[in-house]
């Protein structure tokens, strides 16, 4: 039986032309169903993530190789994980149009680092967190969920924990623990001359088919 998970939220913030681009919207460093990062494209245009990487509080470009996520679409989410692939899709019930990687072998602990380059080594990315140490959700088998205005600014402390049923389309897992993995935020359309979005700006957070 197929099954449509929707969310909707709206802003009451200023978004910044410069949030645009693939940011790191969710992760969860321990689950039942292996712990993950998710990556989203909330730019307007495709990005090529060729020669894209990920890598821990060691900060070494080119430590996990993310070529096979390929061309990310605007408002679309890949994700990495720690588990096989095809299980990680079968835990979360999640379709075959959801990019993954799997078998990540740089795991996150619980107070840990999660680090985006681009083909270059450039940092794109970057999302520093524990919750015992920098405050936040412990995302042991609940994932955190990074807010649209706190996109790029290595604020975990302000990211938001996920539960059954919540803004961000949150559910459970086969194996108990809960979070969205493979939704999205939608391309936000931005202004050619302002610096900001309106108050109020509408912003899908996911309207995913899950087979």
């Amino acid at each position: 039986m197929k099954r449509v998970l929707a969310g909707m939220m709206l802003l009451a913030v200023a978004v910044p032309l410069s949030k645009a681009g693939i940011f790191i919207t969710e992760w969860m460093y321990d689950g039942t169903g292996g712990e993950f990062v998710e990556f989203t494209n909330i730019g307007s245009t495709a990005v090529d993530m060729t020669g894209w990487s990920f890598d821990d509080d060691s900060r070494t470009p080119g430590s996990v190789n993310l070529t096979v996520f390929g061309l990310l679409a605007p408002g679309e989410s890949a994700i990495l994980t720690e588990a096989n692939a095809a299980a990680f899709r079968t835990a979360w019930n999640l379709g075959a149009q959801i990019k993954i990687i799997g078998n990540l072998t740089h795991n996150l602990g619980r107070r840990d680092e999660i680090n985006l380059y681009d083909s270059q080594g450039n940092l794109v990315d970057r999302l520093t967190y524990g919750d015992d140490t920098i405050g936040g959700p412990r995302t042991q088998n609940y994932s955190g969920n990074i807010l649209a205005e706190n996109l790029g600014r290595n604020l975990a402390a302000a990211a938001v924990r996920s539960a059954v049923g919540d803004s961000f389309g949150s559910y459970a897992s086969s194996g108990g623990a809960v979070g969205n993995p493979g939704y999205y935020y939608a391309a936000i359309p931005e202004p050619a001359t302002m610096g900001i979005l309106g108050f109020g700006l509408a912003m899908i957070v996911g309207l995913r088919r899950r087979g």
